[in-house]
């Protein structure tokens, strides 16, 4: 935790002492925050050029979208909060030497997309825009929220027979936890957190588990599930990615790897591999791309 949000948690609490409400709605200002933009990597820089990129309008923001390859199976590619679609460069290099068409886009207020007040919606609407113009898509992949929202999708106007999620949950209630224990936020305030949060996006407890929570409602029976993430990520642990496998049981694998954390694991080999095999293949390709005695010797590769 940096010495910002030690000091900013300091306050929360001193603030939810005399009321718990008011510290929620900061909190929840704070929850909200994407600055500052994270910049393109060198190393990316070369993908992120390469690509064609188109502009068009969601609710009320100018979008920036990419798109990259000619094959006639298209993959949507959809990032986090704070980061932005040149994150994939790695996969992206991947997908189109394998045949496919790959789009992404910046959501609002991340990247070269505009910014203002922006949420989940935003990603959704994002995506259902881009399914007009380059759908049905042969599959979604997506990073941290982005995993949730690709979720959120598959289960609601975007059905597709393969979902992959890195560093990702299979509903918001994780991410809200993980911002409460970064800023030491006391139950009151957290669950004034987790209230406003679903009022901001016009849900109560009931309609936000129908619409986000993918453990609990799981993905439709024919759609294939990859979940891939980092043993030791700190930012979101893999506590809840398990659960989301374990609800998809029988159609879903998981690919846990060690030392690359939340975001660099975007450019692990072994992720690279997974969703690539996955995306060609569907499952049983993923069993072949990595078989038990082959993986680093730290990671686990559950076959269920």
């Amino acid at each position: 935790m940096s010495t910002l949000s030690t000091f900013v948690g300091r306050g929360l609490r001193a603030i939810a002492v005399l009321s718990p409400a008011l510290a929620g709605l900061i909190a929840l200002r704070l929850f909200f925050v994407t600055t500052p933009r994270i910049e393109i990597r060198p190393a990316d820089a070369a993908s992120d050029l390469a690509a064609e990129r188109m502009r068009f309008t969601v609710r009320g923001r100018e979008i920036v979208s990419y798109a990259w390859g000619s094959g006639e199976r298209t993959v949507l590619l959809i990032h986090g909060w704070r980061g932005r679609a040149s994150q994939f460069a790695p996969l992206v290099r991947e997908l189109v030497a394998e045949g496919f068409r790959v789009v992404s886009f910046d959501a609002p207020a991340h990247g070269r997309s505009s910014g203002g007040p922006t949420d989940m919606r935003d990603w959704l609407a994002a995506a259902e825009t881009l399914q007009q113009s380059h759908g049905p898509f042969h599959a979604v992949v997506g990073h941290s929220m982005g995993g949730l929202a690709a979720l959120t999708l598959a289960r609601s106007s975007m059905p597709t027979g393969l979902v992959a999620v890195i560093s990702a949950v299979g509903h918001p209630d994780p991410y809200i936890a993980e911002f409460a224990k970064d800023f030491g936020l006391n139950p009151r305030t957290a669950a004034q957190v987790r209230t406003r949060f679903q009022a901001r996006l016009h849900e109560d407890e009931a309609s936000a588990a129908r619409r986000y929570d993918a453990v609990t409602h799981p993905l439709p029976s024919e759609t294939e599930l990859l979940v891939v993430h980092d043993r030791y990520d700190r930012r979101m642990p893999d506590t809840d990615a398990q659960r989301l496998h374990a609800a998809h049981d029988g159609r879903s694998r998981m690919v846990r790897t060690s030392g690359f954390g939340h975001t660099r694991v975007l450019a692990s080999d072994v992720t690279l591999d997974a969703v690539t095999a996955f995306v060609t293949g569907g499952l049983s390709a993923v069993a072949d791309a990595l078989p038990v005695d082959e993986v680093e010797p730290d990671m686990a590769f559950d076959r269920r």
